[in-house]
């Protein structure tokens, strides 16, 4: 009798909730902002756009505005000098001259810079969009290693509390005679490790929140804002139309194809090198002993024309290394095209299978909390033995751990799939 009122005890008692964690939330959407302006290779990927553009410019400029230097020179002489324009000593002696120069003709390396600065540009976009991706990937790994690891220690707890009372449960067949003294001892080692895997699993979330705390700029830990448990949805494109997608606006592609360009057009500039330069440049001299010249003028108008013959191999070295460039783009984008199909293919896959696999481990979870239910009636019973209790007890809390996972792998898939096409596959509503 006495063991049966402990028994409704411990089946009456409420479960003590733990204290509410004051550390503060991000939901993903604010973490992905956050963390994406802090990565430093996208830092460098905008600073590379930055720098693409200017040289853009450049390559835009030549075409019309001459290159123009200013230059002014004041000297003062100790004793006196004699100055060759007035023929009279004087102390002060002052130069400004400016200079304008127009390439007219470079051998075609204007229109080659022109080209190579545009591909340049483009694959400094695409690496920017590939390394917002590729950020924000990393940040939702750690998101989701922050809740993954919440809802194993949820499972680790819950796994403490099943060997708690199923412990009591024991102590109180074996005071009545209904079980022998190794079920008690059983559960009491299934208790030890159940606490030491509680302990595991705090550890592995602290180190998860701070690590998310990294990724947002916080000075500290900080922790992931639910997300919905919804089962994964179906991709809204077939494999086909992703992989298409991919080699055609795939961040990695459009950025090999654009740096094969532009290694094109810098090895048709290393060319121009072996055609005569045509040059017209303006320059206007004066000269005086004060800052306001009045006492000697001149300007000049030159039309320069050079026919490089030989200089000793660099302009050979030079178009070398540039045709070396221009086949190492060439032989990387023909690889990644080869290996659109199977990455593409791997990611979608991947996702399709984890979402099946998180399907499954839902109904896996249904089975073994009922087979769990059920050995735990026999039991108590008497008609089953401890061994069988505590391998349903612990099919149950592999199934709830597994599914945990399954749920956050097919969210990763899921984004790893969308840095490859670069682009999101559902609205942020939806998928967040």
């Amino acid at each position: 009798m006495l063991a049966l009122v402990t028994l409704l005890q411990l089946q009456a008692a409420a479960i003590t909730p733990s204290p509410e964690d004051s550390l503060p939330k991000v939901t993903l959407g604010e973490a992905l902002r956050r963390a994406t302006g802090l990565d430093p290779n996208y830092v460098a990927a905008i600073g590379q756009v930055t720098n693409a553009a200017w040289a853009r410019r450049s390559a835009f400029s030549v075409f019309i505005l001459p290159s123009i230097t200013l230059n002014a020179d004041a000297a003062r002489s100790n004793p006196l000098s004699f100055n060759f324009v007035t023929f009279q000593p004087a102390r002060t002696q002052v130069t400004s001259q400016v200079t304008a120069k127009y390439d007219l003709f470079l051998g075609g390396q204007k229109f080659a810079e022109l080209s190579r600065s545009g591909a340049a540009l483009e694959a400094a976009h695409a690496g920017e969009l590939a390394a917002r991706f590729t950020a924000a990937q990393a940040t939702e790994s750690t998101y989701y290693a922050v809740l993954a690891d919440a809802e194993l220690l949820r499972v680790a707890r819950e796994r403490v509390q099943r060997a708690e009372q199923q412990l009591a449960v024991a102590r109180a067949r074996v005071v009545s005679g209904a079980a022998v003294q190794t079920d008690s001892l059983q559960l009491r080692l299934e208790l030890t490790r159940a606490r030491v895997g509680r302990l595991v699993q705090e550890t592995a979330l602290r180190v998860a929140r701070l690590e998310l705390g990294r990724r947002v700029g916080a000075p500290g830990a900080v922790d992931a804002a639910p997300l919905d448990t919804a089962p994964a949805p179906e991709l809204p494109l077939t494999l086909p139309d992703a992989v298409t997608q991919a080699a055609s606006a795939g961040p990695q592609y459009r950025v090999a194809r654009a740096n094969e360009r532009a290694a094109g057009a810098a090895f048709r500039a290393k060319l121009g090198q072996y055609l005569p330069h045509a040059s017209l440049t303006f320059n206007a001299l004066a000269y005086d002993t004060v800052f306001f010249h009045s006492i000697y003028k001149r300007g000049t108008f030159t039309l320069g024309v050079s026919f490089p013959l030989w200089d000793n191999g660099q302009r050979e070295i030079a178009l070398s290394q540039a045709r070396v460039n221009r086949d190492n783009a060439r032989a990387v984008r023909e690889d990644l095209e080869r290996a659109v199909l199977h990455d593409v293919t791997a990611a979608y896959e991947g996702y399709t299978s984890a979402r099946a696999t998180a399907e499954q481990d839902a109904e896996a979870l249904g089975v073994a909390r009922e087979n769990f239910r059920v050995q735990q009636s026999r039991y108590r019973a008497g008609a089953s033995t401890i061994l069988d209790l505590l391998k349903a007890q612990s099919d149950l809390d592999d199934a709830d751990a597994t599914l945990v996972q399954a749920r956050y792998a097919t969210r990763l898939a899921l984004a790893g799939l969308e840095t490859i096409l670069g682009r999101r596959l559902f609205p942020e509503q939806e998928q967040r």
